[in-house]
């Protein structure tokens, strides 16, 4: 047996570079505990055995033959059923993308595999990414590691529970409005969301185009700080691509720094548990302790982002799942009717019940007479906010608030509940609206243990600012 769940990433890399681990021994036993632990969570929609096990014979042959492998080596890693891998399904947990091969490998998942990682399986998700809770998946829920009665969180619970399980040191997951802090907060891993246009966005299935983003999970900063390394980078394929020169994460993590923290009295409101609040004003005094300053700041439209961000993001999805019409690929239904029957029975059949309400709702902000009232008023309101968090960051390095209201909450608590689901994600939409990096750093439990996570967000580009912080924090743990 390889032991490499004792182990770091980086410390797996550098066994297999050593011969003193064998990358096929780890992907086995990784594929194993997939099949185990992972199908008791659920979550996993995909295992990619047979590539997976090739990959890592590749790089036993490399190492064997004393040949140059990259920082990743051996390393198995998951990826969320949304982001594109060739050979296999990429289903977006939907049934109308049932059996969809993609014909290309989405370009974080190209590095990663360049980078010597072995792919091991697609996560499970809530379905186009569209949850809070990992239960609107085609494919069923996913279960929290920690208790199996409670949500992993959304959309990403797949790979934050497959990480949290340590089936996998690293995994990739999106981030539109909290998917993947979130659901780091509930699992107690690290999730980042990088800045919009530093991770490409090629071979992502779009929710919300000026939203989404590729963000990494892990169970250490140092990790984390790893696989965003990897992912991150201009790319000629995606035209929101940033071209920009990315510091060495790994390398600058441990530096000494102390940083302006700013404390948003907007986000410490009514609907905050107790318990979580006294977690994070526990980060506020052990950093406080270690030499960084903290400030109290306003962001007064903290409380227009959830309506803000429920028009834009579902208008945004009304028009990327337009192509979903049952024509070009994944599920047709009522092919043998008229045109317009077959587009209706197909999209009927294949989407669930969320996904067609945020449908619903996007065609309707966006449709003749609403769309000034709506969609171009919260665009307005997005730009103000945009706003805010520049003028937050002219006095602050880094802002913390909580990640998510509450821990995680019981499977089918909330689930008939839209309003409740989406109050989910209220301190984590505005980085997606205002474009800049996030991140969910593991610190504290409530009173049953569940685990809580504390957020920071940075301005543009401030992703190393974040890691360092997140490794003090750690630190502290």
């Amino acid at each position: 047996m390889s032991d490499y769940r004792s182990l770091t990433a980086t410390e797996i890399a550098v066994k297999v570079k050593q011969a003193h681990l064998s990358a096929v021994e780890i992907t086995l036993e990784a594929l194993n505990l997939a099949r185990t632990k992972g199908k008791e969570l659920n979550a996993f929609i995909t295992l990619c055995e047979e590539k997976a096990l090739k990959q890592a014979k590749t790089i036993d042959e490399k190492v064997k033959a004393g040949k140059p492998v990259g920082l990743l080596a051996g390393v198995p890693v998951a990826v969320k059923d949304n982001i594109c891998y060739t050979d296999y399904q990429t289903t977006c947990g939907s049934h109308i993308l049932e059996g969809f091969i993609p014909p290309y490998d989405a370009t974080c998942v190209a590095k990663l595999i360049d980078a010597g990682a072995v792919i091991i399986g697609k996560t499970n998700l809530d379905e186009f990414g569209m949850g809070s809770s990992n239960e609107n998946s085609y494919y069923g829920p996913v279960k929290n590691p920690f208790r199996y009665d409670l949500v992993p969180g959304g959309s990403s619970g797949g790979s934050a529970a497959a990480v949290a399980q340590g089936i996998v040191p690293v995994a990739l997951g999106s981030d539109t409005g909290g998917s993947v802090r979130q659901p780091a907060s509930f699992c107690g891993v690290f999730g980042l969301k990088p800045t919009y246009g530093a991770v490409s966005r090629y071979g992502l299935i779009a929710f919300g185009s000026s939203l989404d983003q590729v963000g990494p999970l892990a169970g250490n900063t140092e990790d984390l700080a790893l696989a965003y390394k990897i992912a991150c980078g201009y790319d000629l394929h995606d035209s929101t691509s940033v071209n920009l020169e990315h510091p060495d994460y790994p390398e600058l993590l441990r530096t000494e720094k102390t940083f302006k923290i700013g404390v948003p009295r907007d986000y410490y409101n009514e609907g905050l548990e107790p318990e979580v609040g006294e977690c994070v004003k526990k980060a506020v005094h052990e950093l406080r302790e270690r030499g960084h300053t903290f400030v109290d700041i306003s962001l007064p439209l903290t409380d227009k982002t959830i309506a803000v961000y429920y028009i834009i993001a579902p208008a945004e999805a009304s028009s990327n799942l337009a192509r979903y019409d049952g024509v070009r690929y994944g599920l047709r239904e009522g092919g043998e009717k008229a045109l317009s029957e077959m587009y209706s029975d197909t999209r009927s059949v294949g989407f669930g019940a969320e996904v067609k309400r945020r449908i619903m709702l996007g065609t309707h902000v966006l449709s003749s007479g609403y769309y000034d009232a709506y969609y171009l008023q919260a665009s307005k309101v997005r730009e103000i906010m945009r706003r805010d968090f520049d003028k937050a960051f002219e006095v602050v390095d880094l802002i913390i608030t909580p990640t998510a209201p509450t821990p995680a909450f019981k499977l089918g608590e909330k689930i008939d509940d839209p309003l409740a689901m989406y109050l989910s994600d209220v301190y984590t939409v505005s980085a997606n609206l205002a474009g800049i990096p996030a991140i969910s750093v593991p610190y504290g439990k409530v009173s049953d243990g569940r685990p809580v996570g504390v957020q920071f967000m940075a301005p543009h580009f401030g992703e190393l600012s974040l890691l360092q912080i997140a490794y003090t924090l750690e630190g502290l743990i």
